[in-house]
């Protein structure tokens, strides 16, 4: 089983920094990150990413920085939510139309009704007799 270590980022800033300071004196990044991890308690792979991390939030790489990452993460999950409560309400809509006709909704596949498309939407458990009843 593989065990998880969660580094704060206290001690991800002590990692990066011996990275960054003895690059020079390595042939290679990957050199200087494999020298620093053993003593860090970390994988070569997890310093790298964290010194690519720390580059690219100083803008020394390309690529989105850490604040641009997590808020199209949030913005993702916001739209998301917006297209499940758009559908719910299309499906609302149509359940309470003034005629009261069950047609079938745009977009739909060809044997869903607006009322069973509610019923998807909001189960209700079934008592016998009618599922609406």
């Amino acid at each position: 089983m593989k065990k998880s270590t969660k580094f704060s980022p206290e001690v991800r800033e002590r990692a990066v920094r011996p990275v960054l300071e003895l690059r020079n004196e390595h042939p290679s990044q990957w050199a200087a990150v494999e020298s620093i991890a053993g003593k860090m308690g970390c994988t070569p792979q997890t310093l790298l990413e964290w010194v690519r991390r720390h580059e690219r939030d100083a803008g020394q790489r390309e690529g989105a920085t850490s604040a641009e990452q997590q808020r199209l993460k949030e913005l993702e999950r916001e739209a998301k939510a917006l297209r499940k409560a758009n559908e719910i309400l299309k499906l609302a809509s149509a359940f309470f139309r003034p005629s009261g006709a069950r047609t079938r909704l745009a977009g739909q596949p060809a044997g869903l009704w607006c009322r069973q498309g509610l019923a998807a939407v909001e189960p209700r458990r079934y008592r016998g007799g009618s599922l609406y009843g």
